[in-house]
């Protein structure tokens, strides 16, 4: 690199660094600054769930009402500060009863005394949650509404080494603890009401605990050596700002199981620093003490335990006290208090036997389960894999549309239970729970079929085996297919795996997913057909034509009259023939032909009252009958069968390229996938036409 290059770039990391934020994180002032910082924003004071609570609400909220139920969306799940990379999608129902236990945990209303216990089936986005939790709370504690302080000790001169310890000027508290805590008890009420009464806010300052055991053993050091004066013993606090961080282990803490062998309580609350026994002479010294077990350095945040019931027994008790009484034992030393949120997830099994096990109520009691279900929402669940899956990662290889909707499709169906309504398919459930309308249906009924299916969700094939398998057709596209990857693909992969999934070993239930796996490949094939006579029959003129056509021939017969033809000049009577086969075409019966008449004849009545002229469009049932009776009349006239051969001539190869234009247009294909979708469904027109010779 040549010396202007270097020098441009040691410029651009001058101009990016702010020196102004690096100044507000580095802060430092003394107790007297602190007691004026609170003055001016006491929610500075607030404990680890007051925070958290704050900190998702502050993202934002909106409700909407789903089956008669008003619902709250959380905007934090959303992880828009990271580009949507942890988005949670389809959750709101069990976000919302995580939120409220933290409202109701910052209110002090008692689950502030509970382990919050995410309990759902393997990749339904527990850790995704407690990863947004932890993100969010180490960036929020960046932001001035979440600033939070510390406090070190500090020995200027240096003559103070029999209670720091020789060579020692500055001592940090180990658990990063709030420095109004070094107000001794008895004085805290007058002390805190002082401050309230001064400060301009409806947040209320209220610190509870103690500090940890070496700042206790420095605090009674300095009260003895100044002789009880609290005053002096303060001006040897340095009060400095807290940045949580969970990289370097403050204020976020991850604990997870490990061998039994290899692992103890004291990861979860620190060790003896052998090294300092012999500056300090003793190992009951708490100055010779790590506090750097995972519950020490989550002090003012939170932990998360990882698949935390299938810890030993002997670490699910240092949960009890560290729950219930916000303390926690360190070897050798009294309970300490800690200040912070304990979240641990767990999948069913797991679950189960800490139900079973009858010497494990104490735990029970003590945790909130919130169940983290599969999503069961078809818009959702392509939420998630379009995220992965999307143009800027898939260079080179094309999708064709539809592909992630129908693997999401079917991972929705294995997740659905049987209605107990006999005439109900699993996929017109899937449709009533993506919101779309079916004859006979109220949101009364999609609030009942939830309500009968209490374990939809908790069963069911994981986002990341549907994600690994496409994947895997990705991959192969990128060698076949010229870098295109279509439903079938997919489909086939996901049928292939199910031999080898490593958490299905029921033969019946294999058998059932291959099942679903057929229905939504009949699904694609109704959308596919649909998108393609959509395309034929495209065409704006002949569909006006042919609404004239059949216009002038209801009116005539509503109004008992004579049609002219425009051919031979004549009047004739209306062609029922034309009437039949478009009104065929939406199951209009015979017994019913007059009054569907009469409707069409009425609206454009009404309609023209009002100075507008008829546009079919405007009538879905008809405009769906036209479209279908001019792919009719146009199919055989475009030959599609002949792309099954490839002995299109030029006229009709024409065509069918106007066709493929408006897929590629109108539907999103590209012209690989359209090409093999124009070729699928040709090959079943032509299975049609065989079964109709035959």
């Amino acid at each position: 690199m040549s010396l202007d290059s270097k020098l441009q770039v040691k410029d651009l990391v001058a101009n990016l660094q702010d020196e102004k934020t690096y100044d507000d994180f580095n802060w430092k002032g003394s107790f007297d600054d602190y007691l004026e910082l609170i003055k001016k924003d006491p929610k500075i004071t607030r404990n680890a769930y007051e925070r958290l609570y704050d900190m998702v609400v502050e993202a934002g909220e909106e409700s909407y009402i789903d089956a008669k139920k008003e619902i709250y969306h959380y905007k934090f799940f959303e992880d828009l500060g990271n580009e949507g990379k942890d988005a949670v999608f389809g959750l709101d129902i069990a976000l919302m009863k995580l939120v409220n236990v933290l409202r109701s945990a910052a209110l002090g209303y008692g689950t502030e005394k509970r382990v919050i216990l995410l309990h759902g089936p393997v990749g339904s986005a527990k850790s995704t949650i407690c990863r947004l939790l932890k993100k969010g709370v180490e960036l929020y504690s960046k932001k001035p509404q979440g600033a939070m302080y510390t406090f070190e000790w500090v020995d200027e001169a240096g003559s103070l080494g029999h209670i720091f310890g020789e060579g020692v000027r500055v001592f940090e508290s180990p658990m990063h603890e709030d420095p109004l805590l070094l107000i001794p008890k008895e004085m805290r009420e007058k002390v805190f009401e002082q401050i309230n009464k001064s400060a301009d806010s409806e947040f209320k300052v209220k610190v509870e605990g103690d500090i940890c055991p070496p700042s206790r053993f420095i605090f009674n050091a300095l009260m003895e050596h100044y002789n009880g004066e609290l005053v002096s013993v303060l001006e040897h606090v340095r009060v400095k700002r807290l940045v949580l961080s969970e990289a370097d282990r403050i204020g976020i803490g991850t604990f997870q199981p490990k061998d039994e062998k290899n692992q103890d309580s004291t990861e979860l609350t620190g060790d003896i620093n052998y090294r300092k026994i012999a500056q300090y002479g003793s190992d009951s010294d708490p100055r010779a003490f790590n506090f750097d077990g995972e519950f020490n350095v989550a002090n003012r945040g939170m932990i998360e335990f990882v698949e935390v019931l299938k810890l030993d027994v002997a670490f699910l008790y240092d949960l009890l006290s560290a729950s219930q009484e916000h303390t926690i034992k360190p070897k050798k030393f009294a309970q300490t208090h800690i200040d912070e949120v304990i979240i641990g997830h767990t999948n069913e099994p797991e679950y189960r036997r800490l139900q079973d096990n009858e010497f494990m109520e104490a735990l029970r009691d003590r945790t909130v389960k919130i169940d983290i279900p599969y999503i069961t929402k078809l818009d959702h669940e392509i939420k998630i894999y379009k995220k992965d899956f999307n143009s800027r990662k898939l260079r080179g290889v094309s999708v064709a549309p539809h592909t992630i909707e129908m693997a999401a499709m079917w991972a929705i169906l294995t997740r659905l239970e049987k209605s107990k309504k006999s005439n109900l398919t699993r996929v017109q459930k899937l449709k009533l729970y993506n919101g779309k309308a079916l004859p006979n249906y109220t949101e009364d009924n999609v609030k009942e079929l939830r309500k009968e299916a209490f374990r939809e969700g908790l069963d069911g094939i994981s986002p990341r085996y549907i994600q690994d398998k496409i994947s895997n057709a990705i991959v192969n596209a990128q060698k076949i297919n010229k870098g295109s990857v279509n439903p079938f693909m997919i489909l086939n992969e996901l049928e292939s795996g199910l031999k080898s999934h490593s958490l299905i070993s029921n033969e019946e239930l294999k058998a059932e997913y291959r099942e679903l796996l057929n229905v939504v490949r009949q699904e694609y094939e109704e959308i596919i057909k649909s998108e393609v006579q959509r395309a034929i029959s495209a065409d704006e003129g002949a569909l006006q034509r042919l609404c004239g056509n059949y216009i002038d021939n209801i009116k005539a017969y509503t109004q008992k009259e004579k049609v002219r033809n425009q051919f031979t000049g004549r009047d004739e009577d209306p062609d029922e023939r034309v009437m039949r086969s478009i009104e065929e075409k939406i199951e209009i019966p015979e017994s019913r032909k007059d009054d569907f008449r009469r409707e069409i004849m009425n609206y454009i009545g009404a309609i023209s009252l009002d100075g507008k002229k008829f546009d079919y469009r405007t009538n879905s049932r008809l405009n769906k009958a036209l479209e279908q009776k001019l792919f009719e009349d146009q199919k055989d006239t475009i030959k599609l069968t002949t792309l099954v051969s490839s002995m299109a001539d030029k006229e009709t190869q024409e065509k069918i390229d106007i066709v493929k234009t408006r897929l590629i247009k109108e539907f999103g294909y590209d012209e690989v996938s359209a090409t093999d979708v124009l070729n699928y469904v040709s090959s079943i027109f032509a299975r049609g036409d065989v079964k109709e010779q035959g």
